[in-house]
């Protein structure tokens, strides 16, 4: 160990009592926002003079809390922190279930570790338990698809109604992985707009090209197009495809290449005649060589044809007739490009659609799985636009970040379906724990099926705490009506989940509870706990009445 280590490391018992009370904390902090009827946090932000940010969204309040000044706590606190900011980037909603799944599964961990439990074993067992909870949401999810029950999800996330109604319609005409575009708007309210076909932004090449001035956009009817990511600094270069095109009879041609210099734009403006060749050149979309790769693949099977491709050393001196793709209609502005009606090969495109969604499911990288979505959804043909509007800057920033989480959630139920809402899929959980508890005598085993038990109760007993209510009773209500019934805290009544369109995205449930829960788990195994060499200012250590308690 280093000899200029400033601050000593933590040993137990010292180590649990300093990580719960930095967690404990966090989720205190958290804990408030869980539900349809919670509280708002208000967080003053360094140098802001507006005054308070008030938020509900557990990821972005996580976001927000930096440090703590007790630097022992503060490893608490920022594991948790970071467990819930990584779950917000993957899912982007859950993350108060997993605040209050983590806590109630560490705090009675840490109990029972203290009486005497190996740490090790007991991991072991909650993580067989977190399988058996995992198996029991799937169990309970259903899929949905049409627009009243998409609106429903959307509403249990943001409880508004007409941003709710909006993304039902949105979702149920692009699909789940349609591509939705969330923009601030210039009125106080919502607007939203379909775009016909698949489109990218990337624009033409020369204002000369604008066949429509009012609208700076120039269509074309069935179109050849021929895709590269080539750059064209002589007319020689491009002369072929003129007279390729020439010879095949067409008539309206689109060409896509990364650079076309003016002496090459000035022969395709020459030959770009109504009565002749109408043509179109547009920069290839992506920004560096992997995403125009990207783009020239998928384009090619949508379209058919042959992508010419500089890696490889392509030019166009031999190109034939059939390496141009083909498309109903495609047209053109200067910031953007789009084609309707692509004559690929259906069989072709289904194939490339099916190993693009096998990449998107199995990947855990986030910055990955966001580029196939956006790949898969363009691909598919929804497009959809929907501006946000306001009477506030913060107001308008405030919705925006609503609609994209909601949005989100909406998406993941397409994509995996729903569970009962109000912590009622979680609580339906407790008859195969409970069985669990029966099959085994391992006090290990039973102590952890025993935590979860009480654990997955805890996210239904917080959002009727936070709505108001008493959680003892509501919960003793819930166990009487049986299966599928829950605490509906808007009307204070126990009542029918599914019937009542109170769901939740499954795959938000699921990864809650994954992560609150195997956060926790991995957590009992801390031991010790070795401080960075350089603490920041405001990082001191507790106080010596504190260091007694601790």
């Amino acid at each position: 160990m280093s000899n200029n280590l400033r601050l000593p490391p933590v040993f137990q018992p010292t180590t649990y009592r300093a990580f719960m009370a930095g967690a404990d904390r966090i989720v205190a902090t958290i804990r408030p926002t869980l539900g349809p009827v919670a509280r708002t946090v208000a967080i003053q932000r360094p140098l802001d003079q507006r005054g308070p940010e008030l938020l509900d969204n557990g990821g972005v309040i996580a976001k927000r809390i930096i440090q703590l000044p007790d630097y022992r706590a503060d490893v608490g606190a920022m594991f948790v922190r970071d467990m819930l900011w990584r779950l917000q980037e993957q899912e982007g909603d859950g993350t108060a279930t997993a605040a209050v799944l983590f806590q109630a599964t560490f705090n009675e961990g840490v109990r029972l570790v203290a009486a005497g439990l190996n740490a090790r074993r007991l991991q072991g067992f909650l993580e067989e338990g977190i399988e058996v909870i995992l198996n029991e949401l799937r169990r309970q999810t259903v899929p949905v698809n049409d627009a009243h029950h998409l609106a429903q999800v959307a509403f249990t996330v943001c409880q508004d109604r007409e941003l709710s109604d909006l993304l039902g319609e949105i979702f149920d005409i692009v699909g789940g992985y349609g591509r939705l575009e969330i923009r601030e708007g210039s009125s106080r309210g919502l607007e939203r707009e379909y775009v016909e076909g698949i489109y990218w932004e990337r624009g033409l090449l020369s204002r000369q090209m604008v066949a429509d001035p009012q609208r700076l956009r120039s269509e074309l009817e069935d179109a050849a197009i021929v895709l590269s990511d080539l750059n064209i600094q002589e007319p020689q270069q491009i002369l072929p495809v003129l007279v390729t095109a020439f010879q095949a009879g067409l008539k309206r041609l689109l060409i896509v290449a990364d650079e076309i210099a003016d002496s090459a734009l000035s022969l395709l403006l020459a030959n770009s005649k109504p009565d002749h060749m109408q043509i179109l050149a547009v920069k290839t979309p992506g920004f560096g060589r992997e995403q125009q790769a990207d783009f020239l693949v998928d384009a090619a099977v949508l379209c058919g044809g042959r992508p010419f491709l500089r890696a490889t050393g392509d030019t166009f001196k031999a190109i034939r007739s059939e390496d141009f793709g083909r498309a109903r209609r495609v047209w053109a502005d200067l910031r953007s490009f789009g084609l309707i009606g692509g004559m690929g090969d259906p069989r072709q495109l289904r194939r490339h659609l099916a190993a693009l969604r096998a990449a998107h499911s199995e990947t855990d990288d986030l910055a990955l799985r966001g580029k196939l979505h956006e790949r898969i959804g363009r691909l598919m043909g929804g497009s959809a636009t929907l501006r946000v509007g306001g009477v506030t800057v913060r107001d308008i920033e405030a919705r925006k970040e609503l609609t994209e989480r909601t949005a989100a959630a909406v998406r993941g139920a397409m994509q995996e379906g729903v569970v009962p809402g109000g912590g009622v899929a979680l609580l339906a959980c407790r008859p195969a724990l409970q069985r669990c508890i029966d099959a085994t005598h391992d006090p290990e085993a039973r102590a952890a099926y025993r935590i979860l038990l009480r654990a997955v109760a805890e996210p239904l007993r917080t959002i009727v705490a936070n709505a108001g209510y008493d959680p003892s009773d509501a919960l003793a209500e819930v166990r009487m009506a049986g299966p599928d019934y829950g605490f509906d805290v808007l009307t204070g009544r126990v009542t029918a989940m599914g019937a009542a369109g109170i769901t939740d995205p499954a795959n938000v449930v699921k990864a809650a509870t994954y992560a609150g829960l195997t956060s926790a788990a991995l957590a009992l195994t801390i031991d010790v706990m070795v401080h960075r060499t350089e603490q920041p200012a405001h990082a001191t250590p507790p106080s010596p009445a504190r260091r007694k308690r601790l």
